[in-house]
């Protein structure tokens, strides 16, 4: 089973495509149909079919969440209705697309791709890759085994959650240089730094296309890279958790 259909659900668009897993690469262009307005389980999982119907990829599909996801039910809605929270997302998916999902954080899909993939191949020890959008979100392997859910966006920095004062939205709300923000995100890894040791910073999320802006600014003990895979990282991440299910 080389490919797997993998579907990313963000609070603005879901967007899915197949993936080759032998390369960890969309194999058609992707699809991309707006989130509905308010984000109701209903309505997304009616976008998720669609989006599966719209490709000729049978067997098992992967989703991305993002929200925290244990065995399938979302505790947590971030951008999406707070009706997903206690939702089994993964019961809901598999029963209108009528073809197994398997359901996964929307940062750990991403952080999966990346030490399939990407940035952290190969890579040992502790690696943690955060994701820098309309918040931050994380993702935390050890020994290339994924440590589920960690919600480091929330973290209490100066007495607001790090991805307040130091997500991508923060930089563009608050007009922040890229030295003035690079302050701020140093902060969030000199915590993390202090919490978990990590031997490995991936810096993923859009403004990872920007790396040169800002990566030489950040001091930490760990060597600090940029994602490889940008906005593909959460598709095929998706469809490595739903191979591994499988």
């Amino acid at each position: 089973m080389t490919t797997i259909l993998g579907i990313d659900i963000g609070g603005t668009g879901i967007k899915g495509a197949p993936v080759d897993l032998e390369r960890g690469e969309l194999s058609e262009d992707r699809l991309r149909i707006p989130t509905p307005e308010g984000g109701s389980p209903g309505d997304v999982a009616r976008v998720v079919a669609e989006v599966a119907a719209h490709f000729d990829v049978d067997g098992p599909i992967g989703c991305t969440f993002p929200a925290v996801i244990r065995r399938g039910v979302a505790l947590t809605a971030a951008n999406v209705d707070n009706a997903w929270i206690g939702n089994d997302a993964q019961a809901l998916f598999t029963g209108e697309t009528g073809r197994p999902v398997t359901v996964v954080n929307d940062a750990d899909a991403a952080g999966l791709a990346e030490m399939q993939y990407g940035a952290g191949k190969g890579r040992s020890g502790t690696v943690v890759m955060l994701t820098l959008g309309t918040g931050i979100g994380s993702a935390v392997f050890t020994d290339g085994r994924l440590v589920p859910n960690t919600e480091f966006g929330h973290l209490d920095i100066r007495g607001k959650a790090a991805e307040r004062r130091a997500s991508e939205k923060a930089r563009e709300d608050h007009d922040l240089s890229w030295e003035r923000w690079a302050q701020r995100l140093n902060e969030v890894l000199t915590h993390l730094e202090a919490l978990l040791w990590p031997d490995l910073f991936v810096v993923g999320g859009g403004v990872s296309k920007k790396h040169d802006q800002f990566l030489h600014l950040l001091e930490t003990r760990a060597e600090v890279v940029p994602a490889q895979l940008l906005n593909q990282a959460g598709i095929v991440g998706a469809a490595l958790a739903a191979r591994g299910r499988a």
